[in-house]
């Protein structure tokens, strides 16, 4: 089972371990960067920024500090045999740019067709909040949380589609707001069986996927 769990990722950098900048180091890197903007870190409106922006980066990349397979480990086997397919639908991702570490909005579909075992619909929901709340792009991030999800539940398929737009997109460079950019990951039987296929697009709305990874 190869699944990216992404832990203690914040302390290695190409294979070195590195020690964790501490709060102090990341507060006055935001400083240094309020200056190189052009402003002032001591006026009143910026003083407390520092804090402000560390306390948020806390909240936007909290998924390097949780461990997907932990979240899926927990499953059921009562299903009376169940055995069709299982959809999360509109799950809201708020993501950021690896590139540009601007915010990345939109909504996740999530299906998988059980094979023996089930689990909870709302760890379905915290496998994509994991994978979201860390430096992505949606191509990697639509592919890590078909792949967690097939390597914990072992299931007949996954399949994944995120629809998403990038400000790194909308509010600089070409400028284009109202883009949406679409990605999916289907395994198993999504991928070898179209009328499966056809199925769970129809069921989410049939975005016009840009790709199948």
């Amino acid at each position: 089972m190869n699944v990216s769990t992404g832990k203690n990722l914040p302390r290695e950098i190409h294979g070195v371990d590195l020690p964790k900048p501490s709060r102090d180091e990341a507060e006055q890197a935001v400083r240094t960067l309020l200056r190189w903007a052009g402003d002032d870190p001591t006026r009143e409106g910026l003083l407390d920024t520092p804090k402000r922006v560390v306390r948020a980066y806390e909240e936007f990349f909290a998924g390097y500090e949780q461990d997907p397979v932990e979240i899926l480990e927990r499953t059921f086997e009562e299903t009376d045999g169940y055995d069709e397919m299982v959809l999360l639908k509109d799950i809201r991702i708020e993501s950021h740019c690896e590139h540009h570490m601007v915010p990345i909005i939109g909504r996740a579909h999530v299906a998988y067709m059980p094979h023996k075992r089930v689990v909870g619909i709302s760890k379905l929901a915290r496998v994509v909040e994991v994978y979201a709340k860390r430096l992505q792009i949606q191509e990697k991030m639509t592919a890590q949380i078909a792949n967690a999800i097939n390597g914990v539940l072992q299931p007949q398929g996954v399949a994944v589609v995120i629809e998403a737009a990038h400000q790194c997109m909308t509010t600089r460079g070409v400028n284009k707001p109202g883009v949406t950019m679409v990605t999916s990951t289907m395994l198993g039987i999504f991928r070898e069986n179209p009328t499966t296929r056809r199925e769970f697009l129809s069921m989410i709305g049939n975005p016009s996927s840009g790709g199948c990874a």
